[in-house]
């Protein structure tokens, strides 16, 4: 009886004892890792982004919990146009720049991973929805390139139209139309539009050859383009005449229509400085509020009618137009020469509620993932500054090198960004 119990105990103790010993190996395995953290510097992605440092071919990595500075990176090129875009992990971002050089950044090494000169003048780019084609808009050649994401090797070379009218190239070549605007969209597609033909162009990767698909006459010029957040929508800026020009990615067999008459350059009643960036455009709601071109307004319009409904007299000629990511606010900076100002629209009753004077030359805003900030590059005060969306405190500066566009790592998870 006392020999049975024994080896009752003994039973129920030899699991208890081998658990022990697991769980003392688990907490020894969690130090030896955090001490190793702690050694090599290791960092998650998704609080980081890169800032452009125009005037330097610089970008710096940041990080918008800690709102801090993490690194500076050179040798980048001409960046006075350029703009980037992240991989799924948030680990690389690949920098645009308009000397044709695209820029593979990883963020985690603090350094460039690598580096193409693919064209001799660029205008932007995307990556597709998988992550693994990176895709140039060029000017010069014109035509998109597209790369393998992971070793910058390219996989596509897309020629712009001919434009057999023009006049050749220095090297007697034919010029092709230069290519602007270009975004991707669901379905591993990318979006782009030709300036000099008046054409939008869809690139379909998803098969195994890709296919192109060509709306010709789509308006003259079309200068910059956005896609809805939802991917649907595709509006081009046309710069040649009054009006935009609307492609309905859920069924592009209906073809581009003409949407805002009146609205573009030829409507100007100031001189326009700059013209706004679609892709600043905010849309809130049912709602997209949309810098006016040559007026000191922003534009109310309907999303499901394509009509303006409304306006709002602002300090400038607004530049970008920017939601945060409730919508409940509309953030707006402005042309030269009143580009030391920034106000808010409070998009429940459509009115103007703050004006804001961070400086002179403001470039740009980017809000955290969820909005509870907003960084703004203060180029002429060589400074970021970063506010309280709620307060409108200002909470903290980041000196930096003529900054300009800002760009936080969770757009690898937006469409379009």
């Amino acid at each position: 009886m006392t020999n049975t119990r024994t080896k009752l105990f003994l039973s129920l103790l030899l699991p208890l004892f081998i658990m022990s010993c697991q769980q003392l190996q688990d907490t020894a395995e969690e130090s030896a890792t955090s001490s190793a953290t702690t050694q090599t510097g290791l960092r998650a992605t998704g609080d980081l982004g890169l800032v452009i440092e125009r005037a330097t071919g610089q970008v710096k990595i940041v990080n918008h919990s800690d709102k801090d500075s993490l690194a500076e990176i050179d040798g980048l090129g001409d960046l006075s146009h350029a703009s980037i875009v992240y991989s799924r992990d948030q680990r690389f971002g690949y920098v645009f720049g308009r000397d044709g050089g695209l820029t593979k950044i990883d963020l985690l090494k603090n350094k460039i991973d690598k580096r193409v000169i693919q064209s001799g003048n660029s205008i932007g780019g995307a990556i597709s929805q998988n992550g693994k084609f990176v895709a140039v808009s060029n000017y010069s050649p014109g035509g998109v390139k597209i790369f393998a994401s992971d070793t910058l090797e390219l996989v596509a070379d897309i020629p712009a139209t001919e434009l057999m009218n023009h006049p050749r190239n220095k090297d007697g070549s034919i010029k092709r139309s230069k290519v602007v605007g270009l975004v991707d969209a669901p379905g591993q597609k990318f979006v782009f539009s030709l300036f000099d033909s008046h054409e939008i162009w869809i690139a379909d990767l998803s098969k195994a050859e890709i296919e192109l698909t060509k709306y010709t006459d789509i308006g003259l010029n079309p200068y910059d383009a956005l896609i809805s957040p939802d991917g649907r929508y595709y509006i081009a800026g046309l710069f040649g005449e009054d009006g935009m020009a609307l492609l309905d990615l859920w069924s592009p067999e209906q073809g581009v229509k003409r949407i805002l008459d009146g609205y573009g350059k030829g409507e100007k009643k100031l001189p326009v400085y700059k013209m706004p960036h679609l892709e600043g455009w905010a849309m809130a709601g049912n709602f997209a509020y949309v810098p006016a071109v040559g007026l000191h307004q922003v534009l109310i319009i309907d999303t499901q009618t394509w009509q303006q409904v409304g306006a709002i007299d602002v300090h400038g000629q607004p530049v970008f137009v920017m939601a945060q990511p409730d919508n409940r606010q509309v953030w707006i900076n402005f042309a030269f020469p009143l580009n030391d100002t920034i106000q808010i629209i409070d998009t429940k009753n459509q009115k103007l509620i703050k004006t804001l004077t961070p400086g002179p030359g403001v470039l740009h805003m980017e809000f955290t993932p969820r909005g509870e900030d907003v960084w703004m590059s203060v180029r002429d005060n060589n400074e970021i500054q970063i506010y309280n969306s709620q307060s409108f405190e200002l909470l903290k500066k980041l000196p930096a090198k003529s900054p300009s566009g800002i760009f936080f790592t969770n757009r690898a998870h937006q469409i379009g960004l």
